[in-house]
């Protein structure tokens, strides 16, 4: 599933044809995606403009302008397993915004809705498994929609620090890298970029989530280390897919563009990057998924 820097760059690649423009028609070829698109979705996109195009967690959102007659809504978007967003200019060859480690699909029979945006572009939703998910959510109730009410602070933002995640931890006998992919704790982490932070922290995937704080609930050296090294890895991951964008060297969404800096994911057997380490990294299983570690010199 996307993580947090392959959504924000999507947002991202997204922006510069969507930002400030007017939904000219919105289609919906089927009536679902993951759940029930709301009623009459098509009628209520169409000729709505986008004043703004955000990120909460791994959803995307996109905040419609109200007035005549229309509510102060947003169009809630997320990508699922396999969902992607596709550009087609009104002039030019079309572009895949965000850059994913698994293959994303542009087969035309899962164009699932389409957004013809004034000026002449298309943005095309396509998803073969249709795990995606697109709503629509008043304004005012938008934090306490059962989606966003419980999730945590998002981790580059002021609100994410070491005294937070500490009390987050304090008391919790389940493994760290559970912990950590855990949205109410910090939102928007996902299983890769997970093994990177814990790999680059020393942190051992199996620990405790509870020894990273004190017994009085207070941040540790190694708490304070791995705030750090979460938003080191996600900073490096958004620019390494914004300037993916920028380029347009590859943008059919095929090939992770972070898949050439992971130390740690999908490195089964391979010796490990960290300076003076003679390990290798192993593979383990944690709640149905796989991670990727260094029993040498994570502890």
């Amino acid at each position: 599933m996307p993580e947090l820097p392959e959504v924000e760059t999507v947002r991202r690649g997204l922006a510069p044809v969507m930002e400030g423009r007017r939904i000219d028609q919105a289609l919906a070829h089927r009536p679902d995606l993951r759940w029930p698109l709301p009623e009459r979705f098509a009628e209520r996109l169409t000729g709505r403009r986008i004043a703004g195009l955000g990120r909460r967690a791994k959803y995307l959102l996109a905040d419609l302008e109200a007035g005549q007659g229309a509510p102060d809504e947003v169009l809630v978007m997320h990508l699922g397993m396999s969902g992607s967003f596709r550009i087609e200019p009104a002039e030019g060859e079309a572009q895949a915004p965000g850059e994913f480690h698994i293959p994303r699909s542009k087969a035309e029979a899962h164009d699932h809705v389409v957004f013809r945006i004034e000026g002449g572009a298309q943005v095309i939703y396509n998803d073969p498994r249709r795990f995606g998910a697109m709503l629509l959510v008043p304004r005012a109730e938008l934090e306490t929609h059962p989606l966003f009410r419980d999730v945590g602070p998002e981790p580059l933002g002021n609100s994410f620090d070491a005294a937070g995640l500490a009390r987050a931890l304090a008391g919790r006998r389940t493994p760290i890298k559970a912990a950590l992919l855990d949205q109410k704790v910090v939102a928007g982490l996902g299983n890769i970029y997970v093994c990177e932070a814990l790999h680059r922290a020393g942190i051992g995937p199996e620990r405790l989530a509870a020894t990273l704080a004190t017994p009085t609930g207070r941040a540790t050296r190694e708490t304070r280390l791995l705030v750090e090294i979460i938003r080191l890895v996600l900073e490096e991951a958004i620019a390494a897919g914004g300037s993916t964008l920028r380029d347009h060297a590859q943008v059919d969404g095929t090939l992770g563009y972070f898949q050439h800096r992971f130390r740690a994911y999908d490195r089964e057997g391979e010796v490990c990057l960290v300076p003076g380490c003679t390990g290798t990294i192993a593979r383990l299983v944690q709640s149905g998924r796989s991670t990727f570690y260094c029993a040498s010199c994570q502890k």
